[in-house]
């Protein structure tokens, strides 16, 4: 008997197309694990106008999440860039509306993980990353990060932490991911999705 691939879910809010990119990798690690597919999902930006909406389907890229893909998947990778050290408001006000989730334990026991980027070097990768932790923990999802047996945590004069992956994009956004990003961020999509798939054995 034939059993349908397990979805990990990558949901990512970009504006600049930096994280977007980190998404993309950690895609390719989770696709890399026989029987797992990745569904990358954004978020809409959340305006200071109150009037003013996004379109129901995005312009490009990936489509918005629906409560249903959190349910749906096996495993959740979650990416922001960095808003003074935390995650972008947009993401946060997605999770804010997860309370029925958190209620009935929709989230309980499946593996997540975080990834970020950064204009500046030293911009808040870690602390951001730790941001988008704590709703996480909230809902009961087991929280992975990089092991050191990456040996590119202790090389990397960029972006990658043993809290997640992350890049440094520059302060205009075009700093291209370097290999030891694109390794770390391949490597953390690929431990969610083993242990996905080790949790649903």
């Amino acid at each position: 008997m034939n059993h349908p691939n397990l979805t990990i879910l990558v949901l990512f809010y970009s504006r600049h197309g930096a994280t977007r990119k980190l998404a993309e990798l950690i895609a390719q690690g989770i696709e890399s694990v026989p029987g797992c597919d990745a569904r990358l999902r954004t978020v809409p930006a959340v305006s200071t106008v109150a009037e003013a909406t996004e379109p129901d389907v995005p312009a490009d890229g990936a489509p918005y999440v629906e409560l249903d893909d959190l349910t749906e998947c096996g495993g959740i990778a979650v990416g922001s860039p960095t808003r003074f050290g935390n995650m972008a408001s947009a993401m946060k006000y997605f999770w804010d509306g997860t309370a029925s989730q958190w209620l009935s334990g929709a989230l309980a026991g499946k593996p997540a993980c975080v990834f970020t980027s950064t204009g500046s070097l030293h911009g808040g990768q870690e602390s951001t990353l730790l941001s988008m932790m704590i709703p996480l923990f909230h809902h009961g999802l087991m929280v992975l990060g990089l092991p050191y047996t990456n040996p590119e945590l202790m090389t990397t004069s960029s972006g990658g932490t043993p809290y997640g992956a992350s890049h440094w994009s520059g302060l205009d956004g075009k700093k291209v991911i370097t290999e030891d990003e694109k390794r770390l961020a391949i490597a953390l999509g690929k431990r969610l999705a083993e242990t996905a798939v080790k949790l649903n054995g």
